[in-house]
């Protein structure tokens, strides 16, 4: 996308003008998407970005501008204009650059470059439309959405990188709401996958519309949610967005380095109950939040965050390795060219352990069942968290009784780890989108089911 002598010239430039590492990341996105509103066709729309971004250390410090020009001059003019606010009279040099050849881990066949399979797309979204208003006459409005992209980027630095990547990502969304006439409630649930179009064969448009409308319809009538200290037993899946949200952007350099972590100094120490493991990991192959590289043109790798209760690592990008001491980790993440990377999560799931659902609600004398989570809120530094249950049910007497409504988890990253004592064998995991410094990157959570033995529950009810 960019002439490499063109990149080394930039790259030179802004050494000779006094940084110590130079960086430009080149990209190319195109996306495509189609979305029915209660079965007819609402937006259909398409559109291709480039643009290339220039980053420069100076020391610890980081300066970021970016252009729509691939134009030699113009990059040099924006290259100047940053290093205008820094000027070194030490001069660092750069290598050669090396074209590196890397092996894709996530292979597509229905690109979204190849075709673009409206009517295809029309007709799997009519499915599941169909399919959740035959559930009830109380559904009153549906959404389905499929999203399509591609992302090529290509990274040169001051190091001597050359990279090339191309990300596909497809993402099928479902939405229904529901009402009594005198409530309404909703659900949701949108899979993804780094992969082209090729991933609706993966989706049975049935069980989701099966499972869209019976998250919007339980709700409907349901009990409040009674309030106090209890245990919970979270749901598998999209039940790990409490850890990704609470815990896992405590283990990104990007706040470790600026001690904003409560973990920051506590490398090596137990902070989580010794049943859970957790780990960050880019390479799966096809997952929504895998990648082949980084932002920064690094190879994805597994990261082990969390052994048997023991913090392990971080997350570490380059700037996060400079300003801490740690190894990269591959972890490099931005939205596009717009942005600077910073360490970021890519799949963060809680690895299963060896108990059953069934022991786990069977063990509660009193307490709620999360089947799944909703959205919710963190406190950064912290990981107080105030998360909503899309999907609650109350448990007695080891049994799941009623539906409930209105179920609000409210706790600390820290303090819920470790007051996890089961965790089950049935991992799975969810596609998610995750804002950061570094703008909104697709991010997989997930988890086995597991019990928390004491959490704070807020709900309509003493």
């Amino acid at each position: 996308m960019l002439n490499p002598s063109t990149a080394k010239s930039v790259i030179d430039h802004a050494l000779f003008l006094g940084a110590d590492f130079a960086e430009l990341f080149v990209e190319r996105h195109h996306s495509g998407n189609v979305e029915l509103l209660s079965g007819e066709v609402d937006k259909v729309s398409s559109g291709i970005d480039f643009g290339i971004g220039i980053r420069l250390f100076f020391g610890h410090k980081v300066l970021y501008g970016y252009t729509n020009s691939r134009d030699e001059e113009q990059l040099k003019k924006v290259t100047s204009l940053l290093c205008a606010r820094d000027k070194r009279d030490q001069i660092a040099t750069a290598g050669p650059l090396n074209l590196s050849h890397l092996n894709d881990k996530h292979p597509v066949s229905e690109p979204l470059s190849s075709d673009q399979h409206v009517a295809d797309k029309v007709a799997f979204l009519r499915q599941v439309d169909a399919r959740i208003r035959a559930e009830s006459d109380k559904i009153a409005q549906i959404i389905g959405r499929v999203g399509q992209r591609e992302q090529q980027v290509e990274i040169f630095n001051s190091h001597g990188l050359h990279v090339t990547d191309t990300r596909h990502y497809t993402r099928i969304a479902a939405t229904a709401v529901a009402t009594n006439g005198e409530e309404q409630s909703t659900g949701f649930d949108a899979p993804g996958a780094l992969t082209g179009w090729e991933f609706h064969q993966d989706i049975d448009p049935v069980e989701l519309g099966e499972r869209v409308a019976r998250q919007a319809l339980v709700k409907l009538g349901a009990q409040a949610c009674p309030s106090g200290e209890m245990p919970v037993v979270i749901g598998n899946g999209f039940g790990g967005v409490i850890f990704h949200e609470a815990c896992g952007h405590l283990l990104e350099t990007t706040s470790v380095a600026k001690q904003a972590s409560v973990f920051h100094d506590q490398m090596g120490e137990m902070i989580a109950s010794p049943v859970v493991s957790a780990v960050d990991d880019g390479t799966l192959a096809n997952a929504w939040g895998s990648i082949n590289i980084d932002d920064e043109g690094m190879e994805t790798q597994h990261t082990q965050l969390i052994k048997d209760g023991k913090l392990t690592s971080f997350m570490v990008d380059h700037m996060g390795s400079l300003k801490t001491g740690y190894a990269r980790t591959g972890s490099g993440r931005r939205e596009s060219y717009k942005f600077a990377p910073t360490s970021r999560m890519r799949n963060t799931f809680i690895e299963p352990g060896n108990d059953s659902l069934d022991a786990m609600i069977g063990s509660m004398e009193r307490g709620i069942y999360a089947k799944k989570m909703g959205g919710g809120s963190v406190q950064p530094g912290t990981g107080e968290f105030n998360f909503a249950v899309q999907e609650a049910y109350l448990v007695e007497d080891g049994k799941i009784t009623v539906p409930l409504k209105s179920a609000t988890l409210i706790s600390t990253g820290p303090k819920v780890l470790k007051e996890i004592s089961m965790v089950g064998k049935d991992l799975a995991l969810a596609a998610g989108m995750c804002g950061s410094v570094s703008g909104s990157v697709p991010t997989t959570v997930g988890q086995p089911a597991l019990k928390v033995d004491n959490i704070l529950v807020g709900g309509g009810n003493a």
